[in-house]
């Protein structure tokens, strides 16, 4: 691991400055994003913060090393994947989410998938997964950056939104009613706009598929030479 990227012995607990410190712990189906006009988004953090379920293991199977997790969260992807052997890195711009990713035995590092990072051109495979496909508000813009990150042929897996969406926000994380992020960007893709979007961002789509509950949809794409 780079002496870039940070690493935590045991778990500390002054998380309190970063709203993702307080979302994980706050209870289930009170975190969302809001937009100023009154759209609202559930965040699964339950989930997120638990351990790979039935969906992620299939997106998990799809996945050839070394393998970049964008937006990590409390890593319970990095955390699997490593468990299965594979050379993973996940990258958030949450210092708690870091934090926890590394308590559970993963690596990982602060900042954004905009930054510099370790071994461009080589990843195998990228992951933007629990809708990080929104992460700065424009698709193609995180997508051609990640086709630098990628080694020729290399993979993107991506979640996209269950419904046929193609749109852009200016939101904030709420707990409960209480906003706790300052205003960002986000954008929700639905399946048919990630690979409209991947086409001309140096992308072929190569599959599509749903979770066996129907709730989760995947897209994944090659990096084209």
């Amino acid at each position: 691991m780079s002496t870039s990227e940070r690493q935590v012995d045991g778990c500390p607990e002054p998380w309190n400055s970063d709203p993702y410190a307080g979302a994980i712990h706050s209870p289930v189906g009170d975190v969302t994003l809001r937009d100023a006009e009154g759209w609202s988004f559930p965040l699964d953090v339950g989930r997120w913060s638990g351990r790979a379920d039935p969906a992620d293991e299939a997106v998990l199977e799809r996945c050839t090393g070394p393998i970049l997790d964008v937006g990590c969260g409390a890593g319970r992807l990095v955390e699997a994947l490593a468990r299965r052997g594979h050379a993973v890195l996940g990258v958030d711009v949450s210092p708690a989410a870091v934090i926890s990713t590394v308590c559970r035995g993963g690596h990982a590092r602060s900042g954004s998938v905009f930054d510099p990072l370790p071994d461009e051109g080589s990843w195998g495979t990228a992951l933007l997964i629990d809708g990080n496909i929104g992460i700065g508000g424009d698709p193609r813009h995180l997508l051609r950056r990640l086709h630098d990150l990628v080694r020729p042929g290399g993979r993107l897996i991506v979640e996209a939104s269950p419904s046929d969406v193609d749109e852009r926000r200016r939101v904030r994380i709420h707990v409960g009613r209480q906003a706790v992020s300052p205003v960002f960007s986000w954008a929700t893709v639905g399946a048919r706009a990630v690979e409209r979007h991947g086409r001309l961002s140096g992308w072929a789509p190569i599959e599509r598929w749903t979770s066996l509950s129907g709730e989760r949809h995947f897209v994944a794409l090659r990096a084209c030479a």
